[in-house]
């Protein structure tokens, strides 16, 4: 089971489960921490091979994870937690885990909250993947993490988030990283499943003004979707929830409250 951490709130029954991106840890959300435990159950956790959750040795005879795969991992906490339904952070991958559980298992979740959301990927993105799947064998993987990073973060102000998921990332190993990238090229055949359809569920995005690579699709896809709004935080790159914190979690915390509520 994956490792994880939970915090429990005296009066509130409501959880909220936060889910990073890859390369990352449930140690991005160290911003969010303080002041989501005022209001929620709180669950961190994470993801396979990241973090604190070390690859199995069943894991080892293992080389292809598939999305549907590390989606149910997250499911496997939920129910050995006995937590029927939860509210969902994510950044970045994190966001498609979420937004493929909605699809999966929709009575599980009661909101989704969308930070640095893949929508879409670009060309530019595209032939970045290409170039690292000629050499993600043949290098150490942090040279390749460490570009991926600055393609997406490449402003000054976006250091912070690229040298804390860089930290992150230098904690996997090699053969675990050459395993979600061989992940992601599942990714845009799931995208265009998402793109055509909508989920009856909550949800807002939340947006850096200068996430340069996923922004535009996003905003033509909020157009499309019944219960989705977005909010676009300027001066703010793709993790927003580390460069721009104490709007994220006010916007956050009254989106959820609001949705408990049932406005």
């Amino acid at each position: 089971m994956l490792n994880y951490v939970t915090y429990l709130h005296q009066e509130s029954d409501s959880w909220v489960t936060f889910v990073h991106g890859a390369g990352g840890s449930s140690s991005i959300w160290y911003k969010q921490l303080r002041e989501f435990k005022k209001h929620f159950n709180i669950l961190l956790l994470d993801l396979r091979g990241h973090g604190d959750s070390k690859p199995s040795l069943k894991d080892a005879f293992d080389d292809k994870y598939t999305f549907d795969y590390i989606t149910e991992d997250i499911l496997e906490v939920l129910d050995y937690l006995k937590i029927q339904k939860s509210h969902f952070i994510g950044i970045s991958l994190g966001t498609v885990l979420i937004r493929n559980l909605a699809e999966k298992h929709p009575d599980r979740v009661e909101s989704m909250v969308l930070g640095g959301a893949i929508i879409r990927l670009d060309m530019r993105f595209r032939i970045l993947m290409g170039f690292g799947g000629l050499f993600k064998s043949l290098v150490p993987y942090i040279w390749l993490y460490k570009l991926f990073t600055f393609a997406i973060m490449p402003d000054g102000n976006h250091k912070e988030s690229r040298l804390l998921f860089v930290r992150e990332a230098k904690r996997m190993y090699q053969k675990e990283f050459v395993r979600w990238y061989k992940m992601g090229s599942q990714i845009n055949r799931l995208l265009r499943f998402f793109r055509a359809g909508d989920v009856d569920i909550p949800t807002l995005y939340v947006m850096g003004g200068e996430d340069y690579l996923f922004l535009p699709s996003v905003k033509k896809m909020v157009q499309k979707q019944s219960q989705s709004s977005l909010l676009t935080i300027e001066h703010c790159g793709h993790v927003v929830n580390v460069e721009q914190p104490q709007l994220f979690n006010r916007f956050v915390i009254d989106f959820v409250s609001d949705v408990d509520r049932g406005y």
